[in-house]
């Protein structure tokens, strides 16, 4: 039932592999669930999405849902495909908009904070997704956005939009060692601490994380990659493999760095100890691809420099 990549020749090969006596109807029941919070989304779902072509099977499913009292839409099955890929498109566009916001933001001095504050307090955008930061990543953002724009081509219709999304998204993953070369002119021999592999907070997917693309192109251009991660570390060595080192802790990770880059927004690194950890650093430079650390907390630091996305950087102590 749970299918999100029904195609019209799916029925088609079930039937020569049953019985002539078999007799069965499809149903797409796409899912909207969030990784760390599955449950939740299951239990207080925004809406539950029912695409069949025979309206008994339609409302089978539908009286299993019914116990959540959420509500229902009834469509056919293509439709309820390309609920499921819109939203997820969307979403990945408000998050590559906002991220175009933030640069330019940085470019003439407004915080991208407040902008993204003023924006989301009108209901007709929400303040959900208007997070900035180096992308987008996991299992259902890239596929989806790809797997809409593929179908878009083939059959058409010139989706640039999509396209666009998929660039931002791209070079936004890039922006950490962008700025860190802007900084440091050459990483060559520059030992960073890269603080998060998993590519959202809450889960060890590296699925599409920029944590890969990031540590790849750290060390092609000769830099020295430790990381650390609270439970990601195992599924990045799969995929790393011997390229980067990998910290069982921060202070481990950070310990005569160049710089930190900060690539997920962990609880763990929104309370670092940074007047502490800078002391342990030979250049104490932070890279925060997530804004997730507060203005206070830096400067209480008696030597810093925070380079932020789409907002002011802070340096403190610095000649």
């Amino acid at each position: 039932m749970h299918c999100c990549n029904y195609n019209r020749n799916d029925k088609s090969i079930i039937e020569e592999h049953c019985n002539e006596s078999v007799t069965f109807n499809m149903v797409s029941n796409p899912e909207f669930l969030r990784q760390g919070s599955a449950v939740m989304d299951t239990m207080q779902a925004d809406r539950i999405i029912i695409g069949s072509e025979n309206d008994e099977a339609a409302k089978k499913v539908q009286e299993m849902y019914r116990p959540l009292n959420v509500p229902f839409i009834l469509t056919s099955i293509r439709s309820a495909e390309m609920i499921k890929y819109a939203s997820n498109a969307f979403l990945a566009t408000k998050i590559s908009f906002i991220n175009e916001v933030a640069n330019l933001c940085g470019v003439v001095g407004a915080d991208v904070k407040d902008v993204a504050k003023g924006m989301g307090k009108d209901k007709r955008i929400g303040e959900a997704f208007l997070q900035p930061g180096i992308g987008y990543g996991g299992s259902c953002f890239p596929k989806d956005v790809k797997a809409l724009l593929h179908t878009a081509n083939l059959n058409g219709v010139h989706f640039s939009l999509l396209k666009e999304t998929v660039a931002i998204n791209d070079f936004q993953q890039e922006l950490l060692v962008t700025k860190a070369l802007n900084r440091l002119r050459d990483l060559k021999g520059k030992k960073v601490a890269m603080l998060g592999l998993a590519f959202k907070p809450e889960t060890d997917d590296m699925r599409e994380a920029p944590s890969i693309k990031i540590a790849r192109s750290l060390t092609k251009l000769g830099a020295e990659v430790v990381a650390y991660d609270p439970v990601a570390v195992d599924n990045a060595k799969n995929i790393l493999g011997d390229t980067i080192r990998f910290a069982s802790t921060v202070r481990e990770a950070a310990v005569n760095a160049d710089a930190v880059f900060i690539v997920t927004e962990w609880n763990e690194f929104r309370l670092l100890d940074l007047k502490t950890l800078m002391t342990t650093m030979r250049r104490p430079i932070v890279f925060d691809g997530r804004n997730c650390l507060e203005e206070d907390r830096i400067r209480a630091c008696k030597k810093i420099e925070y380079y932020p996305i789409g907002r002011p950087a802070i340096v403190i102590g610095m000649k």
